[in-house]
C-alpha cells in the first residue's frame, strides 16, 4: 500500500480549511484517511499551519511521499528538516 501525506478540504463553500492527512494513494481527496497528522487555514492571515511533527516524521519514515504542498507546511513546521536530519544522522552512524 502506498501512503501519501495530502491534503483533505473541509469548511464551507468557498471558505477552505484543509486537515493534513496520511492516506492510501487510492483513496478519493475526502475519502478514506489512515490518520490525521495536522490542519492548514489558508484564509487566516498569516496562514494557519498545525502539524504534529512527531507523527509526520513517524510516517516518511516509514516511506510515506508528501505532496509537494504538504512538503512545503512540513518544511514551514519544521517536520521536514527533524525527518532529513535523522534520516542523515542514522546513515551516518553505520
Amino acid at each position: 500500500m502506498a501512503v501519501k501525506l495530502r491534503l483533505m478540504r473541509m469548511g464551507k463553500k468557498k471558505q477552505p480549511t484543509y486537515r493534513v492527512v496520511a492516506a492510501d494513494s487510492r483513496s478519493p481527496r475526502n475519502g478514506r484517511f489512515i490518520e490525521i497528522l495536522g490542519t492548514y487555514q489558508p484564509r487566516q492571515e498569516p496562514s494557519g499551519v498545525t502539524i504534529d511533527n512527531a507523527k509526520a516524521v513517524d510516517w516518511l519514515q516509514k516511506g510515506a511521499q508528501p505532496t509537494d504542498t504538504v512538503k512545503k507546511l512540513l518544511e514551514i513546521s519544521g517536520a521536514w528538516e527533524e525527518f532529513t536530519s535523522s534520516r542523515t544522522g542514522a546513515g551516518a552512524g553505520q
